[in-house]
């Protein structure tokens, strides 16, 4: 999705959560300047999800069963990461704004996995703890308008980030492991907010044609 399609949604997000696209902005700009690793651009992921079908996991209660019988390019959407990487699949993408356990992520990026690390006002402190860390091939995004090495591709949550970056990058088929709309993650603090986001998650993946 390119930034002016997305841009609508981005602001009808700011106003019904009251977020910051100042803080959003600070937040990209820190990435930038932090962020280690080895930096791709767009044609890396083209090459790898063009065509392809994509196995996009998000971190539900079910995704221990689902991931058993996935064949194909595996995008894990944050802490998804732990669980395939526990059920022995590391996944070729991991799509995060670092509140999972990025310990693991770090090591799924030392192993091939491309870590797409997302910046937005509220996680600044985990930019500046875990951006410099990665050693392996990376790439940042924000929600906000797109500059210099920071991308945006659409999407909101982990999840539905992910699952618009194989939209985007031409992936022939997606299908979705593990995704749970209606129960928020007993570690979030505000149940009622993440709520919220889950029904965007799940809006925003239903205009992609997937849900």
């Amino acid at each position: 999705m390119e930034f002016k399609d997305w841009e609508p949604h981005y602001l009808d997000i700011l106003r019904e959560f009251g977020y910051s696209r100042e803080a959003d902005e600070r937040a990209a700009r820190i990435l930038d300047e932090t962020l280690a690793g080895d930096r791709i651009g767009p044609r890396v992921l083209g090459k790898m999800l063009g065509g392809q079908e994509v196995f996009v996991a998000g971190n539900g209660p079910s995704l221990k069963d689902e991931i058993a019988g996935h064949e194909g390019i595996l995008i894990a959407a944050d802490e998804a990461a732990s669980v395939a990487m526990q059920a022995g699949f590391g996944p070729d993408i991991v799509v995060t704004d670092l509140d999972g356990d990025v310990k693991d992520q770090i090591k799924a990026n030392v192993k091939g996995a491309i870590v797409v690390i997302h910046a937005h006002g509220d996680n600044i402190p985990a930019i500046r703890r875990w951006a410099p860390l990665f050693r392996g091939r990376v790439m940042a995004t924000t929600q906000s308008r797109p500059f210099s090495r920071v991308y945006d591709f659409g999407g909101f949550t982990d999840g539905d980030r992910a699952a618009f970056l194989a939209k985007h990058f031409g992936a022939s088929k997606i299908r979705l492991l593990g995704f749970d709309f209606e129960h928020p993650s007993p570690k979030d603090e505000n149940p009622e907010v993440k709520l919220r986001k889950l029904a965007w998650a799940k809006k925003l993946i239903s205009s992609l044609g997937i849900l």
